[in-house]
């Protein structure tokens, strides 16, 4: 039985214990949800083999690769870099969750569920890169090995609610990503692919979502202040790429994400999904997080705006210079 007593909802008595323990029927039910709506798919139907060569190394007809044999643009390569790596670090991401929600119940099962279908996005975007030749896979092979050998440590570890509230708004940003660096990538095949992707991430953040709200309706003042911590700490999984700083600019700029695309796109659905800002019956530490998170949402939409101005300026002088 689900516990939901409105009595047990100060932050003082919902330990991650009970909360794990008062979640689990929902995550049955949205367990089940989820495995009726996905649809099971074959990573190598989405990579153009045909388009494939040997690399120099072990094999005499080897061709050295080089960017012009690849119609990717030099934007949705960047992208594509990014958000490889950040796939490859899916062992961490498990251990993570599986060491937060554990092993068994329902929690278990989805846990080895959405590892399972992760596991094919880096599968399917690492063939096409390589058949396509879309980046080098020297570099490609070093970044992963530098990122990887780092590990990932959750910002969020300390807590399953802060983690179940992270999830919710990663996977959509996550979706958006992928689902842009397609459009940029001046290569159908690849956006075809990354649009498959999208569509799992999506089920992913639904799922999120679903269980975050649940947790809003059990303990609105701990969940409250989690969303808070969660949205105005935000940053990407793959923040330890090698390089990420500069490839998270360039990425902006080629708007594949940006500021006014994580405020737009990836926290306000969520934010409005959930209802946060009209939560009441908080105590006082839920209403200051309410309040906090409000105040948030205004600084960084006036941010974006700041940033939509100097992209919109820069596009012009770019055009200006085109046409002198």
């Amino acid at each position: 039985m689900t516990i939901a007593s409105p009595h047990l909802g100060s932050p003082s008595v919902w330990t991650d214990a009970r909360l794990l323990y008062a979640l689990e029927e929902v995550v049955e039910n949205e367990l089940n949800r989820h495995l009726k709506a996905a649809k099971d798919w074959m990573p190598h139907e989405y990579v153009p083999w045909a388009e494939g060569r040997n690399f120099p190394g072990f094999f005499e007809d080897g061709v050295a690769w080089d960017k012009e044999q690849s119609k990717v643009t030099e934007i949705g390569r960047i992208a594509l870099v990014v958000n490889l790596l950040t796939e490859d670090n899916l062992p961490s991401y498990h251990h993570e969750i599986a060491t937060l929600f554990g092993r068994d119940g329902a929690w278990g099962t989805w846990v080895h569920r959405w590892t399972a279908e992760e596991g094919r996005h880096g599968i399917v975007m690492r063939d096409y890169l390589l058949a396509s030749r879309a980046v080098d896979p020297d570099k490609l092979e070093q970044f992963r090995m530098a990122h990887m050998s780092e590990g990932f440590e959750s910002d969020n570890g300390h807590s399953m609610l802060h983690s179940v509230a992270y999830v919710a708004f990663q996977e959509l940003a996550t979706r958006i990503s992928h689902r842009n660096t397609g459009h940029q990538s001046g290569d159908p095949a690849c956006d075809r692919m990354l649009a498959r992707i999208a569509t799992d991430e999506n089920l992913h953040m639904v799922f999120y979502r679903n269980l975050l709200k649940a947790a809003f309706e059990m303990a609105p003042d701990p969940t409250m202040q989690a969303v808070r911590d969660v949205v105005v700490n935000f940053r990407m999984p793959g923040h330890g790429i090698p390089g990420f700083e500069r490839a998270a600019a360039q990425m902006a700029i080629g708007e594949v994400y940006n500021l006014r695309i994580h405020h737009d796109d990836v926290l306000q659905p969520v934010l409005r999904f959930l209802k946060v800002m009209e939560v009441d019956g908080l105590g006082p530490e839920g209403r200051r997080a309410q309040e906090e998170l409000g105040l948030f949402m205004g600084g960084l939409n006036a941010e974006a705006t700041q940033f939509d101005e100097r992209l919109a300026a820069r596009k012009a002088r770019q055009a200006a210079r085109k046409e002198a």
